[in-house]
């Protein structure tokens, strides 16, 4: 495929993108995301590729096994294939190419546990918590859109609810989590002085927005957000899965902490 070359093809790129998501998921969008190119950026526009695609995962509420693909790359194998990816309690689970569920959390997901798993070299850890702090960052936004929606929508004594400071402060504290979490994921990409530290950090900030997003959206929301009819409860069950991936953010969180004991000293991360 042509790589993209200007912000118009960019943006086409992302057009692209989005209506393959929201047309399909699983397997079919796995395979829609092969023919457009998704191996051959990953291989070239890495940095371009996994912020675009696992954003737009987020937002669309769609989802594809492309994780395997940035675990594999970063290894230095074979793309297309799986791998055992480290899971929240000291466990390890698979996340296959077909549409078998297996998540207890999201049943759409088809994770699998598994007895154990091969140790991934740090790059494949790096890189994949990057991954899904972006897809964390794209359904906290969808949170988001969705309780603002609803506070411009919504009347009570004879006011929008958007007018009320209470519900405006949720909001506002909601943008300002999700803005912190892309921040520390650019800062991770931008080869800083410790990569791992700074990719263990930028999972856990993603993390740390989408619990923000999910706990002050359903505020706003009231009531509609608990409803099965209401899309929010998808992206919230997304979130706690994608969370647990990698090391969730109390995890990785006490990571950092323990890291920086043993270092004696905290390494700059970005240059301001």
């Amino acid at each position: 495929m042509d790589l993209p070359s200007d912000p118009g093809e960019l943006q086409l790129l992302t057009e692209s993108l989005g209506t393959a998501m929201r047309a399909a998921s699983g397997a079919r969008l796995d395979a829609a995301l092969t023919d457009l190119g998704w191996r051959d950026m990953l291989d070239e526009i890495p940095e371009l590729a996994i912020p675009l695609v696992f954003r737009l995962l987020g937002e669309t509420g769609a989802h594809a096994p492309v994780l395997n693909d940035v675990v594999l790359r970063a290894a230095g194998k074979p793309v297309g294939g799986i791998t055992a990816l480290p899971f929240s309690g000291n466990s390890w689970v698979r996340w296959r190419r077909d549409d078998t569920p297996g998540s207890a959390i999201d049943e759409s997901l088809p994770i699998h546990p598994v007895a154990e798993g091969d140790s991934v070299f740090q790059a494949g850890l790096d890189l994949g918590r990057q991954a899904l702090g972006w897809w964390l960052v794209g359904a906290s936004r969808a949170m988001l859109t969705l309780a603002r929606q609803h506070a411009l929508d919504r009347v009570q004594f004879g006011r929008h609810i958007s007018s009320f400071q209470a519900i405006r402060h949720r909001l506002a504290e909601t943008l300002v989590a999700i803005e912190g979490a892309v921040a520390t994921l650019q800062a991770a990409a931008a080869q800083p002085e410790d990569p791992e530290l700074a990719s263990l950090l930028a999972k856990a900030a993603a993390g740390q927005a989408a619990q923000t997003a999910a706990r002050h959206c359903q505020q706003v929301l009231g009531g509609i957000g608990f409803t099965a009819e209401h899309p929010l409860h998808r992206h919230i069950k997304r979130s706690l899965v994608l969370d647990s991936l990698l090391g969730s953010a109390r995890e990785l969180t006490g990571q950092a902490g323990a890291a920086l004991r043993v270092k004696g000293f905290a390494p700059r991360l970005v240059q301001l």
